[in-house]
């Protein structure tokens, strides 16, 4: 039990004030601990006391510099002699983490919710780019920049206290021929910008409405990308798809004063620090999971497993066997068995009309059905009669006419409305149908099409049935 005395002398010199109640606040997990003081005119100070002295160190020097950049951070009142404990001005109790700890649980968060995490997004170049003009990035901890050693460890990190611990074999010179190769890819993104390295919901105090950083001192120069990864695909927030392109726009529209890019190039180059960001993530669970035996961080490895079936779904060309080999993790029955409790399925199906709707097997007797037949037909014309809705003659001769483009839209915006509510709901499963005339054309088309779209925009299992094809199949 550390003596708490250095803190309360710190707190009586500055102030000048006896202590009249010191409490210890909740734990990160890291080797500092806080303490909310309140001195005897009833204000409170947060005191803190940390066994790295470098650490605290560079708390003091990177908050005093982004305060004169008029950055959301904490006022550093005081420090001792010796830099083993400091005070700081009280932000209060409102994390974003906890403020949004409804729509998290539930899996869909509100309006206000929404506004709050898109806030802290939108502040996120200022401290990026105005927070690195002039700063002495020697004092970071541990280490000054992002480089390859920084990425190899984090690496490292994955292979040895994640993906070993799950039993799968694999080569390990293959899997680090992958590694150099991404350690040069995320290189190339390198910038004389801060990087805040922690970027997350716990991390982000909300005080009068308004955003503030703390817990930074783990930050280095660095490229951008690697804070919006943490922060937007961080495991358990489970944001929907949607969702993050929404804050995808909104760090965009505020990175345009300091860094204007497409939006393409941004996604391009910002994929590969999600994978490397969900590797490192695996990591840490792993290590606190497996070898230090806390089961509770093995609870969100599904989330992370998630994420990374979401990538896996544009495979990483540079990254061949990597990507063969995460295929393979996330299909381990170990990680299927905890797979998301929102267990949403979607069943598609393509049909002809004179022979009947098809009958909905899951006993919750059906669900969205949609006439195709207004739209023109393919199949009254002897050239496409050996075709199908998966062709590309069939595929053009649609998209010229141009109506289905406009249907399919109003069956996006119903069954989107639909498969969010069940989410929220945990309902297990959802029916959609497409009928025609013969289910070989327009019906086809449009169910690949649906299937497609849902696919891709949540994190759910989607069947198709061609059912006058004879055609199965799993996205």
């Amino acid at each position: 039990m550390w003596d708490m005395d250095p803190v309360r002398l710190l707190f009586e010199r500055y102030t000048g004030q006896s202590v009249r109640n010191f409490e210890e606040l909740p734990s990160s997990g890291s080797n500092r601990r806080y303490f909310r003081i309140t001195g005897e005119d009833g204000n409170t100070i947060i005191g803190a006391r940390g066994t790295s002295v470098p650490e605290n160190i560079a708390f003091w020097k990177m908050a005093t510099h982004f305060r004169t950049k008029g950055l959301n951070v904490p006022l550093v009142l005081a420090h001792s002699d010796d830099f083993s404990c400091y005070l700081q001005e009280d932000l209060g109790n409102d994390t974003l983490f906890s403020l949004v700890a409804e729509g998290r649980e539930k899996g869909s968060y509100s309006p206000a919710e929404k506004a709050l995490i898109t806030k802290a997004v939108r502040a996120l170049p200022k401290i990026q780019f105005e927070g690195a003009e002039g700063l002495d990035f020697s004092v970071c901890f541990p280490q000054p920049e992002f480089d390859e050693r920084m990425i190899s460890f984090d690496q490292n990190y994955f292979k040895y206290c994640f993906l070993k611990a799950t039993g799968l074999e694999f080569s390990e010179i293959e899997l680090d021929k992958d590694f150099r190769t991404m350690s040069d890819v995320l290189m190339r993104s390198m910038s004389d910008t801060f990087l805040y390295r922690d970027f997350q919901a716990r991390n982000v105090m909300i005080k009068y409405g308004e955003p503030y950083f703390i817990d930074f001192q783990g930050g280095r120069k660095g490229p951008v990308y690697y804070d919006v990864a943490s922060f937007i695909w961080q495991a358990k927030a489970a944001y929907s798809e949607d969702f993050k392109q929404e804050l995808i726009d909104a760090y965009l529209d505020a990175l345009k004063a300091y860094m204007p890019i497409s939006k393409a190039e941004f996604m391009q180059t910002l994929r590969h620090f999600v994978l490397f960001r969900t590797l490192q993530v695996l990591g840490a669970y792993g290590f606190r999971g497996y070898f230090e035996k806390k089961p509770h961080f093995l609870q969100s490895v599904p989330y992370a497993m998630e994420n990374l079936r979401r990538l896996l779904k544009e495979p990483f060309a540079e990254y061949p066997y990597l990507t063969k080999l995460l295929g393979e993790l996330t299909k381990m029955k170990q990680f299927s068995d905890l797979n998301q409790e929102r267990g949403l399925e979607v069943d598609i199906f393509s049909f002809a009309y004179k022979k009947g709707i098809p009958n909905d097997a899951s006993g919750n007797g059906g669900g969205y059905v949609f006439d195709c037949r207004g739209l023109e037909n393919p199949g009254k014309y002897e050239h496409y009669k050996h075709f199908t809705g998966m062709d590309p003659e069939v595929i053009k001769f649609m998209e010229d006419d141009g109506g289905v483009l406009t249907f399919l839209d109003h069956a996006y915006e119903l069954v989107d409305a639909h498969v969010k509510r069940f989410i929220e709901r945990k309902f297990t499963h959802l029916m959609v149908s497409f009928g025609c005339t013969g289910g070989q054309h327009r019906s086809v088309y449009c169910a690949e099409h649906m299937a497609e779209h849902l696919s891709k925009k949540f994190s759910i299992k989607v069947r198709v049935t061609h059912r006058e094809l004879e055609i199965e199949k799993e996205l």
